[in-house]
């Protein structure tokens, strides 16, 4: 029988959610903090998380968005993007960066599209073999076979749609027009691979495994990566709430666009059904929008071009109108967050407040009780940018994330200095978006990485630490919550 500990407790994303106000009557309306977990890495895919779902896909180095740089074994040069896209190819730079990294669309295990800095795709100039980067769709034209060595697979030919090897026949001729097959480092058509960084989100999942594979992997995931045995074991556990990442295509299920594929709307009903078994309450997250508010993986990008704008709201909206719509009337809801992770500078904040105003109506055309949940902006933002606006509106939330994770500082770090780190840092953070009648705070994902029974140690640490101490007056604002 499976149950949190024994799949191993990193599986989850560990995470106490206090909903804390200062104010007398959203607190009386709210009976306890929410202490839940983050059911990460079930109906959106981060390949970080284990088990992975992507060994078994073929060529799994070269998935959607993952980032390669080629160099011409011959001239010891890189292949760029001139000016960044907008004109031909060249083979002239002696070290690598962004003019020199090109983005892969995977059309599948062996055939791929290169996007470049500006975002326009790799191609074959019209009628001839001069080979550019002005494209902004992409095509036959577009579309180029990487061919690796087998004693070195990080020696690669690119071949063309009218069937030759592209080649640096010097550092400023790159053309689509060798018929060769040698792998000498003298041969102008083989360059030397170097993979910058990858994508393992469920776009890259979905596409990887292809329209006849990803299906039955994902509906196989879905029914055993989280059961009703979980539910039951939280809720025996003292967790009363699950945090549930959803991605934008489940509005369109059970056909959504692909290459993603349906069925994750099922398993959300199985989660609002167990949970009302087991007592327990459902946030339903926003995860990934269409477009990807900041890049990651765990958007569902395509490629970690981060490109939802004013142009998106509607369609974003429509989500969350969908998830309100048929959630609304379940006991199980006890909130909407309308976006995970918006990314600053790139979402403009104006943008992303009539987007919040507009998701919030949404929400609220079908339930009045549930909470409406607004994540801070990541990067560059004023973690108090949201208060004015969100105190405005009823029972919000201001959503802020925390990692004891990516940084070297807490590698070393055992469960209790986590735990007095949160005392001495994240209190004060805490603090300076928790005001006196002001929208009350969340904190939607605190990371760490432990053995599972450590983390499970520091997740009865932080339970203990979360109920707030307040009054009607407000006189009393003093609070550790997680």
């Amino acid at each position: 029988m499976k149950s949190l500990l024994s799949m191993g407790i990193m599986a989850y994303n560990i995470l106490i959610f206090a909903l804390v106000s200062f104010s007398c009557a959203p607190f009386l309306a709210l009976a306890q903090p929410f202490k839940a977990v983050n059911l990460g890495n079930w109906l959106v895919t981060e390949g970080w998380m284990k088990p992975s779902l992507y060994d078994g896909i073929p060529n799994n180095d070269l998935l959607d968005g993952t980032q390669v740089q080629f160099l011409s074994t011959k001239l010891q040069k890189y292949l760029s993007s001139e000016n960044g896209g907008g004109t031909v190819l060249v083979a002239n730079r002696p070290s690598a960066s962004g003019w020199e990294t090109f983005r892969l669309w995977r059309f599948n295990e062996t055939h791929f599209n290169l996007r470049v800095f500006n975002k326009q795709f790799v191609g074959l100039e019209d009628q001839g073999n001069k080979v550019t980067a002005v494209s902004d769709t992409v095509g036959n034209s577009q579309t180029f076979q990487i061919i690796r060595n087998n004693d070195d697979r990080n020696l690669v030919r690119l071949q063309a749609s009218n069937g030759q090897f592209i080649q640096a026949s010097s550092e400023t001729v790159v053309t689509a027009d060798y018929v060769g097959s040698g792998w000498n480092d003298s041969d102008p058509s083989v360059f030397k691979m170097t993979i910058v960084s990858s994508l393992q989100g469920e776009y890259q999942l979905t596409n990887g495994y292809g329209p006849d594979r990803a299906p039955q992997v994902l509906q196989d995931h879905w029914n055993s990566y989280i059961t009703e045995e979980d539910f039951r074991f939280m809720s025996e556990n003292s967790l009363n709430a699950v945090r549930i990442p959803v991605g934008w295509w489940i509005a369109s299920d059970p056909t959504p666009p692909k290459p993603f594929v349906g069925g994750s709307l099922k398993a959300l009903d199985n989660a609002f059904t167990w949970a009302q078994k087991y007592g327990m309450k459902v946030i339903v997250d926003l995860h990934g929008v269409q477009g990807s508010q900041n890049g990651n993986d765990h958007s569902g990008t395509r490629d970690g071009y981060q490109e939802w704008g004013e142009s998106n709201i509607q369609e974003t909206v429509a989500v969350i109108d969908f998830l309100a719509e048929r959630y609304a009337d379940k006991p199980g809801l006890a909130a909407i967050e309308l976006m995970n992770e918006p990314m600053a500078p790139g979402v403009n904040l104006d943008t992303l407040k009539k987007y919040y105003q507009a998701g919030y109506d949404a929400v609220r055309k079908h339930s009045e009780n549930a909470y409406v949940i607004l994540s801070n902006r990541l990067g560059p933002a004023d973690s108090k940018e949201l208060l004015s606006f969100a105190s405005g509106l009823k029972r919000v939330v201001i959503d802020v994330h925390y990692y004891n994770l990516f940084s070297d500082s807490f590698n070393n770090m055992n469960p209790q200095q986590n735990i007095e780190y949160i005392y001495n840092q994240r209190d004060s953070a805490l603090a300076a978006v928790t005001t006196t009648n002001g929208p009350l705070s969340f904190v939607g994902k605190s990371k760490t990485k432990f053995s599972a029974v450590n983390t499970v140690l520091l997740l009865l640490l932080l339970i203990s630490l979360v109920w707030p101490t307040t009054n009607c007056t407000g006189s009393e604002n003093k609070n550790v919550h997680f």
